[in-house]
């Protein structure tokens, strides 16, 4: 008996692979060059990772003989409900567990709160500039970007609202505090931002930073608002960014919209017990607060002895602006990655007059001053 030809979509599959249109028309990119990578490409050894924003002051001391005595049990799947993690996130925030949904870090979050509400032509409104792996998500469900500038490297809210209205946007994205720049906003001026939102959006309020930020941006939680998801993370002050767990807290009928697309046994075992551990010892996350502040002012005064000027911050991170254009700040950051010195910059005009450093320990932060002198003196 003939078979019958395979379907057309197959044929010459070895050269022309089943793809869907959106993700053929993707070009193959990867968001950000981690030190690993650095490290295999140019040969050179990273002396300080000043460059991811990780918390080089570590996870709590609770948190990792949590995750040594949990990996002991790692053949066992992690509680694909999250029970006692929801628990306690919901106790610490005032709300219901059903109000909060777990990832795998934001980024993982943020794939599925796209995956949610995107697809080929849906519109996505966000800052140009801003966080790029968002964006990364929107292409890849097909949504259609639209970006307003920063404004005195901060976000625009009023422009992103005008933005959203105009193009009927269904996502809008805003950081606060913000990545790349570490400015912020008070917490009357976010909250403007949200009752603003047009019906038939989503605002996404990324909050990483937001261990970090002052008491006047730290904003009420409501979760009565069905046009609102605020993003938390592990990965910053609680120094698990290599655990990759975050959360999100909305209404609870968005919220439960996640257990339809979510990677049920996504969250490990280690990562639970470790997030779990780490809220239980605020005096770890009260001393790493402490450490951060240290390092800006350091980072700050570094700098200032540079002839560079810091931008104020309210992350664990600090935009130094080098005075000039984009490519005399990526000259900068080249060379203080041929020493070793991980960091990284903002990816368009004018906010790329700017180098980001994390905070680091002294030695971290002793090793950049000596490079950045170096190359600023050639």
């Amino acid at each position: 008996m003939r078979s019958l030809p395979p379907p057309l979509y197959w044929e010459n599959a070895v050269a022309n692979y089943p793809f869907t249109p959106t993700v053929a028309g993707l070009s193959i990119s990867v968001p950000f060059i981690g030190p690993e990578a650095l490290e295999r490409t140019r040969g050179v050894r990273i002396r300080a990772r000043l460059g991811a924003n990780e918390s080089v002051f570590g996870p709590s001391l609770q948190a990792i003989a949590a995750m040594r005595q949990a990996a002991a049990e790692s053949w066992k799947y992690g509680d694909p409900e999250n029970h006692d993690l929801k628990q306690a996130l919901a106790a610490r925030h005032g709300v219901k567990p059903d109000n909060i949904v777990i990832g795998e870090g934001i980024d993982g979050l943020h794939n599925m709160t796209v995956r949610l509400f995107v697809e080929p032509g849906v519109t996505v409104a966000t800052s140009l500039g801003a966080y790029p792996t968002f964006n990364f998500h929107v292409a890849g469900y097909g949504g259609r970007l639209v970006t307003v500038p920063y404004r005195n490297d901060r976000e625009d809210p009023a422009a992103l609202i005008d933005v959203a209205k105009r193009e009927q946007a269904r996502l809008i994205f805003f950081a606060n505090p913000d990545n790349p720049m570490g400015t912020w906003w008070d917490a009357g001026t976010v909250k403007h931002l949200i009752e603003s939102v047009p019906d038939g959006a989503v605002l996404c309020l990324d909050e990483a930073y937001s261990d970090f930020a002052p008491e006047s941006a730290e904003l009420p939680m409501d979760v009565s608002n069905p046009k609102l998801l605020r993003f938390r993370t592990f990965s910053k002050a609680h120094g698990m960014a290599g655990a990759r767990i975050g959360y999100a807290i909305g209404e609870a009928g968005l919220v439960r919209q996640f257990d339809a697309i979510r990677n049920h046994f996504g969250i490990t075992r280690m990562a639970q017990a470790g997030a779990l551990a780490s809220l239980g010892d605020p005096e770890h996350l009260a001393f790493v607060i402490g450490q951060v502040r240290e390092a800006r002012d350091r980072l700050g005064a570094i700098a200032a002895s540079h002839g560079f000027q810091a931008l104020p911050s309210a992350t664990n991170f600090v935009a130094i602006d080098c005075g000039r254009d984009g490519a005399y700040a990526k000259s900068i950051v080249e060379g203080l990655v041929a020493r070793g010195i991980f960091v990284r910059m903002p990816g368009v005009a004018p906010l790329n007059r700017c180098i980001r450093v994390s905070a680091g320990t002294a030695e971290d932060l002793d090793a950049f001053e000596e490079v950045l002198g170096v190359i600023v003196r050639k």
